[in-house]
């Protein structure tokens, strides 16, 4: 399929999608890989094949870019169709399901790389928290948020307190072995291990909302 290339990065004109497409990977490989800080708008138009110009008509500054990357890396491995309710389908299922992406997404090289970028840029950069926490974290809450509504709508679970429920969820999904991974201590989990996790906290989450 033929891509159409603005002459231009004039408003309102189309932009080149493959360029767009090769500075995006470009910025999570080497934000990922160099920090933040480490990774200058010079480096991401150079391993892009691109130059600076045209890192800066996609993206307006470093801060942007690193979000969109963080957006992209969440999207990968949890897309939004993952929290459409299937309510003719067992919910044990479905949130086994986003059970199993988001604990891959967290315990993901790439995720823990970015996860150590923001803690050791929080202070310098508030803003540049801010933007994660809104294009990864956040995002991921309210998608699920949204499904556990559907859900009580149906009768499959009784929850008063979506945000808490869903807060409470994912913080059982990270336990002590995401911290682990943060910290780089301890051996790593086996198959196994993860699935007698994921399974016991789905089955934790649904007793404690199961219609009474």
């Amino acid at each position: 399929m033929n891509i159409a290339i603005a002459k231009t990065c004039g408003p309102g004109r189309p932009k080149d999608l493959g360029k767009r497409a090769a500075i995006l990977q470009a910025a999570k490989r080497l934000f990922i890989t160099q920090g933040f800080e480490g990774t200058s708008m010079d480096a991401i138009a150079n391993a892009a094949g691109v130059s600076k110009l045209t890192v800066y008509s996609h993206y307006q500054d470093k801060e942007r870019l690193f979000t969109a990357a963080v957006e992209q890396v969440c999207h990968e491995q949890m897309p939004t169709e993952i929290f459409n309710a299937d309510l003719k389908g067992p919910i044990r299922r479905q949130l086994l399901t986003i059970a199993r992406a988001f604990f891959a997404l967290i315990t993901s090289a790439e995720a823990l790389a970015v996860h150590r970028t923001i803690v050791a840029n929080a202070r310098q950069s508030p803003r540049l928290a801010q933007m994660f926490w809104e294009a990864g974290p956040r995002r991921t809450q309210l998608g699920l948020e949204s499904f556990l509504r559907e859900e009580v709508a149906a009768g499959k679970l009784e929850i008063a307190d979506f945000h808490r429920a869903a807060t409470q969820f994912f913080c059982l999904l990270k336990g002590e072995c995401h911290a682990r991974m943060e910290f780089g201590c301890g051996e790593a989990m086996t198959q196994r291990e993860i699935d007698e996790h994921l399974n016991a906290t789905v089955d934790l989450f649904l007793r404690a909302y199961a219609p009474r």
